[in-house]
């Protein structure tokens, strides 16, 4: 009898894990198909970037720009970027057409974990190369792509899938559940930072930076004095992503609509407010959130208004038409070298690298989300791996405090005729407050670098953006510019009060003088 009752006891305990365990499993399973819309939203989003930033190709990555290689290495200690080779516009143009190249086969799914490896080691690479305009969503593009090395992206609606037997709907692993962490760990660390505000916890946040006039555009222009309305979204933007645990926590349709709700958000963000790509960036990680059932729905939909067989026939085409290119050098090298036991090296790396090292990862990132909420210190060595894998992140997104008033630059410059020009505008020096404080900036690079550069600690990028200044100015004009003087302004009134614009002196630059000056 009470072998009996041991062995049913024993059976419960079993049976109660492995209840556990399949609800984890569960809850940290995708779905092939996500997997799929995910890569190609990525690829994409990879070649969008590379677009965008060619616009100030010059002024971000060559040394005719605001940061030299001269004052990159100078002022940061580790550079490990191709993009910091050489100097020349030719050179970024090259490493950006073969990024491009590498997104395109991830959007393809053309040998889909190397263009992932290469793509992510090009990326780190050109975000090394001038960390002043980076931004949330630079870092979460760049852990999503880490993530993705770890992941089966090729194994649907890719080039890779001919030649893929594999019978599976969903897949469950360590680099599942590390990439559906990272995207709620964004959220809930972001939680935590505006929970300690109180322009966040009172509800004036979001009218705070839509008065500042510094980021709507769009939609974001017409409903800026709708204030009951922006404080609305303010309450519903913290409830949700206080609970964004929940993107975890549900499953099936739950799930798909609490992640809808996120979606919704973000693309509200990017027709109110310009922060670069990071709303889109944010929607291609919620791709990985809706289930199966979601995607049996979708296409159940697609091939009942006929979308399916035209989808089905393009990918069938690009399978059979896209060339195999093989690598025969590597192979026979392969062959060359011997090897005792292959098959177990073989397995022996498969568990290293699917296991052990996303395991790594997830632990150290998990790590630094805590930091930087102020609940742990990371230890130094894994600090060390994640500087060096560029792993580490904060997400402080409009937190603690948003932005509460107008800022924007007046850079007088004294012309070799004795004239006066603002060197940064190409017009004549205004110091009233813009009519639109977000045209001022071309970019929302061009944003965050300024911002960046106006506010950071190291005032040698002042010199660095001045003497960037001084040389685009003489290389367009037939009167140069002798000197220059930065300022800063600030409107602090609201949008219906009276201007009340203070001025702060940056820096005066001699444009003959020393690459560095200071005041």
């Amino acid at each position: 009898m009470p072998q009996a009752t041991s062995t049913n006891v024993r059976d419960r305990v079993t049976d109660t894990l492995d209840r556990v365990a399949g609800a984890i499993e569960r809850r940290f399973e995708i779905d092939l198909r996500a997997l799929a819309a995910f890569r190609i939203a990525v690829g994409t989003l990879l070649i969008v970037d590379l677009l965008l930033r060619s616009r100030s190709l010059t002024a971000f990555y060559t040394d005719d720009g605001v940061l030299p290689r001269e004052a990159l290495f100078s002022d940061y200690s580790a550079v490990y970027s191709l993009h910091a080779i050489s100097g020349e516009a030719w050179a970024q143009i090259l490493l950006f057409f073969v990024a491009g190249a590498f997104a395109l086969a991830v959007l393809v799914g053309y040998r889909t974990r190397l263009a992932t490896i290469v793509s992510w080691l090009l990326l780190v690479s050109l975000h090394v190369r001038n960390p002043m305009i980076l931004n949330g969503g630079d870092i979460m593009l760049r852990m999503l792509l880490l993530w993705g090395i770890f992941l089966p992206l090729g194994e649907r609606w890719s080039i890779d899938a001919r030649r893929i037997e594999r019978d599976r709907a969903a897949v469950s692993s360590v680099g599942t559940m590390a990439v559906l962490t990272q995207v709620l760990l964004m959220y809930v660390t972001n939680a935590i930072h505006k929970s300690r505000s109180d322009a966040w916890m009172s509800g004036n946040a979001v009218v705070e930076i839509f008065q500042a006039d510094q980021f709507t555009i769009l939609l974001g222009n017409a409903i800026a004095d709708q204030v009951p309305l922006l404080r609305a979204f303010t309450h519903l933007w913290m409830v949700l992503i206080l609970l964004s645990p929940l993107l975890i926590v549900l499953v099936g349709y739950r799930r798909a609509a609490f992640a809808s709700l996120f979606v919704g958000m973000h693309l509200g963000m990017f027709v109110t407010i310009q922060v670069g790509l990071f709303p889109l960036i944010s929607v291609a990680g919620l791709l990985l959130f809706y289930p199966s059932a979601v995607w049996d729905d979708l296409t159940a939909l697609a091939t009942r208004v006929g979308i399916t067989p035209r989808l089905h026939g393009g990918l069938i085409r690009l399978q059979r038409d896209f060339p195999q290119f093989s690598l025969p050098l590597l192979r026979s090298v392969r062959e060359a070298v011997p090897s005792p036991s292959p098959a177990a090296i073989t397995s022996r790396g498969r568990v290293l690298f699917s296991t052990v090292v996303p395991w790594l990862f997830l632990v150290l990132v998990v790590l630094a989300n805590a930091q930087a909420v102020d609940y742990t210190e990371v230890p130094d060595p894994a600090e060390q791996v994640l500087e060096t894998t560029h792993a580490e992140q904060s997400w402080r997104m409009f937190a603690p405090n948003p932005i509460s008033n107008a800022r924007w630059l007046v850079v007088p410059g004294e012309l070799e005729d004795g004239t006066e020009a603002d060197a940064l505008y190409g017009s004549a020096v205004d110091w009233d407050r813009p009519p639109s404080v977000d045209e001022t900036y071309e970019t929302s690079r061009w944003r965050k670098y300024i911002a960046t550069m106006r506010y950071t600690d190291n005032e040698n990028h002042r010199s660095y953006f001045a003497n960037h200044l001084c040389g685009r100015w003489n290389a367009t004009h037939e009167t140069g510019v002798d000197r220059l003087t930065i300022y800063g302004m600030t409107d602090r009134a609201g949008p219906s009060e009276e201007p009340d614009i203070a001025r702060y002196e940056l820096l005066e630059y001699d444009c003959s003088g020393e690459f560095i000056q200071h005041d």
